[in-house]
């Protein structure tokens, strides 16, 4: 993982400060969802005693996680290596893309998960003065090769019971809108069970039913997002100015994802966003790291410069 070549950064666009947006339209068209930067002026608390402490409002697009979706066990793009050995000898663990009957729309896709702790400009060393901006290092923060809740549908309804509450016609009819949203433009957090034209967000687990592979992976780097802040791993930096706040309903556009390997893409799509815009190619035979693919996660931030 090259940060300088493998990242889209244009995709850190548009910036807002002090309310007004620098660099809108530079994203590939990616609309710029409503935050809580759109005043000159912000106001925090703070310990005694200041109490409060006022600063100018930023908001930006922050390059700080990676998920990759393996179909390999224990093979990390970002890295370039395996730590099984060789790989596709994993067993049970291992991803595939079934077709039952040799039908495209009832294909079924499996893959392994990992979430990376990547702030990109910790990394390069860039804005380190900045106080908006993410300290720190490259991280493995997650696997599901050791979570048993990815790698089986029953097991997952244990921790997300409300699952049965969307299993249904009326519930699964309503992600049309979220699919025209995300297509159009944004996806709406209303319907948090649905990722666009992915499908459901349910179960939270490594097995969709998708006709188009690269769009499959997309949605399970989704999934990823959904399932750690429905877990309370991952807080959301994009809804509240002074500080990043637990999620268990996303805010699903506050997250946009590039594809980065096996095949870099030119641009960001929001969560939901049709593979008939963006996956073409993105998976030629006879490349290394074929069918093991790494995401670049972009996350709202807004902050309270001081």
């Amino acid at each position: 993982m090259n940060p300088i070549s493998d990242v889209c950064w244009e995709c850190i666009f548009p910036i807002k400060i002090a309310g007004m947006s620098i660099g809108t339209g530079m994203t590939s068209g990616l609309a710029d969802p409503p935050d809580a930067a759109s005043t000159p002026i912000c106001v925090c608390p703070f310990p005694p005693p200041v109490f409060q402490r006022v600063g100018i409002s930023l908001s930006f697009w922050e390059p700080a996680r990676l998920i990759e979706t393996v179909k390999d066990p224990f093979c990390f793009p970002s890295i370039g290596q395996s730590i099984y050995g060789e790989t596709g000898t994993a067993g049970l663990l291992s991803g595939a893309n079934d077709e039952e009957g040799g039908n495209q729309e009832s294909a079924n896709t499996f893959a392994q998960a990992h979430y990376m702790i990547f702030p990109a400009w910790s990394i390069m060393e860039l804005l380190t003065d900045l106080t908006c901006v993410e300290k720190g290092g490259f991280d493995i923060a997650y696997m599901t090769e050791f979570d048993p809740l990815w790698n089986d549908d029953e097991l997952a309804f244990f921790i997300q019971p409300e699952a049965l509450l969307f299993a249904n016609t009326v519930a699964q009819f309503s992600c049309v809108a979220d699919s025209v949203s995300s297509n159009m433009g944004l996806p709406q957090p209303a319907l948090f069970w649905c990722i666009g034209s992915y499908g459901s967000v349910y179960p939270l687990a490594g097995l969709i039913n998708q006709s188009n592979y690269i769009q499959s992976q997309a949605a399970l780097a989704a999934r990823m997002i959904y399932k750690l802040a429905r877990q309370g791993l991952i807080l959301d930096p994009g809804v509240y100015i002074c500080a990043a706040v637990p999620t268990p309903i996303w805010v699903k556009w506050n997250y946009r994802l590039q594809l980065a390997k096996p095949v870099r893409a030119s641009g960001c799509m929001p969560i939901g966003r049709t593979g008939l815009l963006w996956s073409t190619m993105k998976n030629p035979p006879f490349v290394p790291g074929g069918d093991n693919f790494l995401f670049v996660n972009f996350r709202k931030r807004v902050c309270c410069a001081f």
